[in-house]
């Protein structure tokens, strides 16, 4: 009979870890199932959260596929999606021959509050104002642009913060083996195969629509 009772009170020990566990799982994990579209799912943690995707944009300020991208087809998600499209930009230098100061640009202004600002910015000043060398001149006018303090933003640029935020952006580009700019990357670990608009569409929604089913 004392075994009996042992036996029953471990049987039941499991069960309750067990239980346990699976809620665990069901809670903690939130990736989407049943996507669609042209995708690839990389060995990376997914950083779903329900009813919201996140993307993220490797992308060199350099590269005129990436200035296009912004320029088109962002404008076109933002659009689709809202709120419910997060997205981030990350440098990831391509372009031979160049010198990192526009990403360390970005970077300082992101640190500032003015990400967003800096990187259109940039675009428009290596793109359609044809200006590549961002000298002290330029970097000025820029910075005024956006409405950033110059003596703050220049002491932020020549410490090393800017510097080491872009490295880190190299080191996960190189993680998730980005070849070339504009590379898209969904909710952490969805790597979209085609950036076109409709493509890019296609995998949002159905991410989005998993969240209901």
């Amino acid at each position: 009979m004392k075994y009996w009772g042992k036996s029953l009170g471990f049987r039941l020990a499991i069960t309750v870890i067990i239980l346990t566990l699976v809620g665990f799982a069901s809670t903690t994990s939130a990736e989407p199932t049943g996507l669609e579209g042209k995708f690839k799912i990389l060995d990376e943690p997914s950083t779903h959260v329900r009813g919201k995707v996140k993307l993220t944009e490797f992308a060199d300020f350099y590269c005129p596929h990436c200035h296009m991208f912004e320029r088109t087809v962002l404008p076109i998600l933002k659009d689709e999606f809202g709120d419910s499209l997060e997205v981030t930009f990350v440098g990831f230098p391509v372009i031979p021959g160049k010198l990192p100061t526009a990403f360390e640009m970005y970077e300082q202004a992101r640190m500032m509050g003015k990400g967003a600002e800096m990187k259109r910015a940039l675009f428009r000043t290596i793109h359609q104002d044809g200006t590549h060398l961002l000298d002290r001149v330029i970097r000025g006018s820029l910075i005024k642009e956006v409405g950033l303090d110059p003596v703050e933003f220049e002491a932020g640029l020549a410490s090393a913060k800017p510097a080491r935020a872009l490295e880190a952006g190299k080191k996960w580009g190189e993680r998730v083996n980005v070849e070339y700019t504009p590379t898209v990357l969904l909710d952490g670990n969805i790597k979209v195969e085609s950036i076109n608009p409709r493509n890019l569409k296609t995998v949002i929604q159905s991410i989005l629509d998993s969240d209901s089913k």
